[in-house]
């Protein structure tokens, strides 16, 4: 007998270390597939979160990218908002000062129009230009400046030979010769004024005012002839009856 007992219980023994030991190899060759599964499987981990973050870098690159052409655009877009918005503004005043313009032009166009007006009961057609000398002259007479209103008042009929104010600016201007004592001058423009309109609304004013210039003249008969045409052919104006009046004292 051996210090194992029996040679069956060493046989035993033996095969027991035997399968131990090959149990530890087994062991230590299962944990060294477990390390390198585990490292395969951190680095597989670590491969994928590179990845992943790679991926998220290259996306927020292209985000970053595209907002900064949204931007672009927005501002390219905003420029030409207000690009458009200061034509507009442009067009808006260029309209407005053409609309100005226009209304000037008519009001213009208007002015020198010709236009129909009355004067001494008689109503014609005359340029505004015309109207204003006609007016100024008579103003000026009014105004008691004889000499400066007979000028007016020829110029006047010399301007315009056609105008309708021919006959009352011929009665003016006969009143402001009688004014400055230009007598024959005045019986010569109260005839004109007669000849070309006997049935003005003045015209009896002006053989009145002939005969007075007659008078003064110190043409008797002639005075007497012409007060008596006037009481024969305006018998009912007022004229009429002043002509009496001197006609009688002439006698």
């Amino acid at each position: 007998m051996n210090r194992f007992g029996s040679p069956l219980r060493g046989a035993a023994l033996a095969a027991w270390v035997l399968c131990a030991s090959f149990g530890a190899q087994a062991a230590l060759f299962e944990d060294d597939e477990a390390r390198r599964a585990i490292l395969d499987l951190r680095q597989r981990v670590e491969t994928l979160r590179q990845q992943a973050e790679q991926r998220q870098n290259d996306e927020n690159a292209q985000l970053r990218r595209s907002l900064l052409e949204l931007q672009t655009q927005i501002e390219q877009m905003r420029g030409e908002l207000q690009r458009m918005t200061g034509q507009n503004e442009q067009l808006t005043r260029t309209i407005t000062e053409m609309q100005q313009r226009q209304g000037e032009i008519d009001s213009r166009l208007k002015q020198s129009e010709p236009s129909k007006v009355t004067v001494d009961g008689r109503e014609f057609t005359a340029d505004p230009r015309e109207k204003a000398d006609f007016e100024a002259a008579l103003g000026i007479f009014r105004g008691g400046q004889f000499a400066q209103a007979q000028t007016a008042f020829a110029e006047f009929v010399k301007r315009y030979p056609q105008s309708g104010y021919n006959a009352s600016a011929l009665f003016w201007l006969g009143n402001a010769q009688y004014a400055t004592r230009n007598y024959n001058e005045a019986i010569a423009n109260f005839r004109s004024m007669l000849s070309l309109a006997p049935d003005h609304a003045k015209a009896p004013e002006a053989v009145l005012s002939i005969a007075n210039c007659q008078i003064e003249l110190k043409d008797t008969r002639a005075a007497r002839r012409t007060l008596e045409d006037l009481t024969r052919t305006y018998p009912q104006s007022e004229a009429a009856q002043a002509g009496r009046e001197r006609l009688s004292r002439l006698r």
